[in-house]
């Protein structure tokens, strides 16, 4: 389901961000904006924003919302082409910073956990140059969320799912860091999928459990009818969590894409039109909206 959006947003700090029209595909507005990041200025427009966002977070929390959301953050080089830069690093610089924006969304509405695709396994056949460009704004963004956890600007604690050790080591090592400083911390959970692929995990999950079966002794004959649902469950990257309520995806595209394929059997799904640098707090509380109105049934 996608949602259409007013034409202003605007950062946690009053800043003015891109609006909907040219952060979103198709409409070949972007082409004709220029300047730092391609950010336009409607600031007679930024009242109403507030006001809206203002009214559109207090009726979300008159109502319960949901415990896990998870988001696919797709279209960063798009939006940058969009807007006029050059490199598609950029791109994923102002995606990074919108995670980090989203967090606090997150914090704000009592959500509990929140999932983050930041980099599926395919993403590291990109071009060297991408692939170190991403790890350089992984690592520093990693390094950053675990600091805002020190000076409780937002207490959170951080795991990373996904193949680590296929990831370049200034990223592993980044994650290894970010995740031992902030365990067992309360707060908002936090999983970032990092060379992360749904069916790698499906296919590690399933070897885990084959091999649990048989060091417990299960005979060989035995082992296809001893491999359950539950079993294989605890071998997820994603033990221990509940699995998402919502997930979103960005940039307009209504697919997956091999995202938590196990755990998004009962999920409710929302795709917005935005690229993800310029998904607004307002695109947010819509999608929990959207999320309150609909009734699960859970396949019964």
């Amino acid at each position: 389901m996608t949602d259409r959006q007013p034409p202003v947003s605007e950062t946690r700090n009053g800043a003015l961000e891109l609006p909907h029209d040219v952060g979103g595909p198709g409409t070949g507005v972007a082409a004709r904006i220029r300047g730092f990041g391609g950010i336009a200025v409607h600031a007679a427009l930024a009242p109403v924003y507030r006001v809206y966002a203002a009214q559109l977070r207090s009726e979300i929390l008159s109502q319960p919302v949901p415990h896990h959301v998870a988001l696919i953050m797709d279209g960063n080089r798009r939006w940058a082409r969009q807007v006029g830069l050059t490199s598609p690093k950029a791109g994923h610089e102002f995606g990074a910073d919108k995670a980090i924006e989203l967090l606090d969304w997150c914090a704000a509405l009592g959500i509990g956990e929140v999932t983050l695709w930041a980099l599926s396994l395919e993403n590291l056949e990109r071009s060297p140059e991408e692939v170190e460009a991403i790890t350089e704004i992984a690592a520093s963004t990693l390094e950053a969320l675990a600091a805002r956890d020190k000076v409780r600007r937002l207490a959170m604690s951080l795991r990373v799912i996904g193949r680590r050790e296929l990831l370049p080591d200034r990223l592993r090592e980044a994650v290894e860091r970010a995740e031992a400083e902030t365990r067992g911390r309360p707060g908002l959970a936090v999983n970032l999928a990092l060379g992360y692929s749904g069916r790698d995990e499906l296919v590690e999950a399933s070897r885990a459990a084959v091999r649990e079966l048989v060091a417990e002794g299960t005979n060989p004959s035995d082992l296809a009818d001893a491999l359950t649902a539950d079993r294989l469950a605890s071998h997820l990257y994603t033990r221990g969590s509940p699995d998402p309520d919502l997930i979103i995806r960005t940039s307009g595209e209504v697919r997956l894409s091999g995202f938590l394929p196990w755990q998004s059997a009962f999920s409710e799904y929302y795709f917005c039109e935005a690229y993800w640098p310029a998904f607004r707090e307002i695109d947010f509380l819509r999608a929990i909206r959207t999320y309150q109105q609909r009734a699960r049934r859970f396949g019964r």
